[in-house]
């Protein structure tokens, strides 16, 4: 079985093809044959040892595979999951350890970790919902007692910006967010109420919207203390990214509760899996496809996302 993955950390260029043994199916699992795979920034600091905890000193042996977000059909199945052959889904896995991601023909995993592929949607699509979505869901719960109150959002134009945006929208939020001139047109799309100028005065674009400071900010582009002071004080900055691992802490002066989210805990959560894939069916949920490539130019795929610019997700196709 054909995997893309690498030997030790390093640029785009370590990633390659391996033939490994095909995983056989345990109690309560799911096998997918996976044919397309999507590229989040996490696989990038997975593959260039930004986050090597992942799999150093985890006793994983190479090759390491990234990838959280597949979408496939079912190729077996312990019957007591409900799901056949034939099925034609989405998984999300933890890369690299138990198994290796989903940078691969096929993986298997928890019943949990799967839901139906969206309706209206084909498998590349399909594959760029869940790990951002359970993303902008966890964004989301940490703002629960804000609801109807406003929130900034930086990076909307990205793919979790824009879940987020459109996930805040529906609990009732005024958002705002940041984008240069060509990404207007899409930000208000997705329903931002206020777009504003991205730059080094983002913050203070936003207070002339939100004079008192905003109540909480979402902080998809990693800005850190250059967006904290449109945060009213005893306000909420969510971070996406660990600042132990990523950098950006916010400074204390600032009087802010400081949120960060994880995805990791949620890929087994079925109820919020499914959730996504109904909203991704009903168009609550913008699924947005930038390029599709073959797995073995998996390489290619990491340098064009590391270059910037990318709008939708980059995904692999199996």
């Amino acid at each position: 079985m054909k995997v893309i993955g690498f030997d030790a950390p390093g640029g785009p260029e370590v990633l390659r093809a391996f033939d490994i043994a095909e995983p056989a199916v345990g109690p309560n699992q799911v096998r997918v044959r996976v044919l397309a795979s999507a590229v989040n920034p996490t696989d990038v600091v997975t593959r260039n040892g930004t986050v090597h905890w992942a799999y150093v000193g985890a006793g994983v042996e190479p090759p390491f595979i990234p990838g959280w977000d597949a979408a496939g059909i079912v190729d077996d199945a312990d019957p007591a999951t409900g799901y056949v052959a034939g099925d034609q889904v989405l998984a999300i896995k933890v890369p690299v350890v138990e198994g290796g991601g989903t940078y691969a023909e096929k993986v298997v995993v928890a019943a949990e970790s799967v839901t139906g592929l969206p309706r209206g949607h084909d498998f590349a699509s399909g594959s760029t919902v869940l790990m951002n979505g359970l993303t902008a869901l966890q964004v989301l719960d940490n703002l629960e007692g804000l609801a109807g109150g406003v929130i900034a959002v930086t990076g909307g134009a990205g793919v979790l910006g824009g879940y987020v945006i459109e996930l805040a929208k529906l609990k009732g939020f005024r958002v705002i967010a940041d984008a240069s001139a060509p990404d207007r047109s899409l930000l208000e799309t997705l329903g931002a109420d206020v777009v504003v100028n991205r730059g080094p005065d983002v913050a203070a674009h936003i207070r002339r919207h939100a004079p008192g400071g905003v109540d909480a900010l979402v902080d998809c582009a990693v800005l850190g203390n250059v967006v904290a002071p449109a945060v009213r004080a005893g306000g909420t900055y969510v971070a996406v990214r660990p600042a132990e691992v990523f950098g950006g802490a916010i400074d204390p002066d600032y009087d802010l509760k400081t949120e960060t989210v994880w995805v990791g805990p949620d890929i087994a959560r079925k109820p919020r899996l499914d959730y996504l894939s109904d909203l991704a069916s009903t168009g609550g949920l913008t699924l947005r496809v930038a390029r599709e490539l073959p797995a073995d130019d998996a390489a290619e795929a990491h340098r064009l996302l590391e270059r910037g610019g990318v709008r939708g997700r980059l995904v692999l196709r199996f």
